[in-house]
């Protein structure tokens, strides 16, 4: 693995650790698709460092066990008019 890619691998799990970061806001943050977030969280960093990739994927499973619970909220504020559509 290039070492670019191995530095970012490491960077964006600290990142999602850190903050409970969805796939999305990490994606946004780091500049760089979903699917290369989700390649690099999945498949490159428990060849990185195998207990930092249990940690990411507690905080990813979390997450996709609320995303019901945070789409819902958006779609309420969206016809509330407390949100922009964009």
């Amino acid at each position: 693995m290039r070492e670019y890619i191995r530095k970012r691998v490491l960077e964006i799990s600290a990142y999602i650790v850190d903050t409970n970061a969805t796939v999305r806001q990490a994606a946004s943050v780091f500049g760089v698709s979903k699917s290369t977030v989700h390649k690099d969280v999945t498949e490159r960093l428990p060849r990185v460092n195998v207990e930092l990739a249990l940690r990411v994927k507690r905080v990813l499973e979390r997450n996709k066990a609320e995303r019901h619970i945070r789409g819902g909220e958006a779609t309420r504020q969206k016809y509330r008019g407390e949100r922009k559509v964009s």
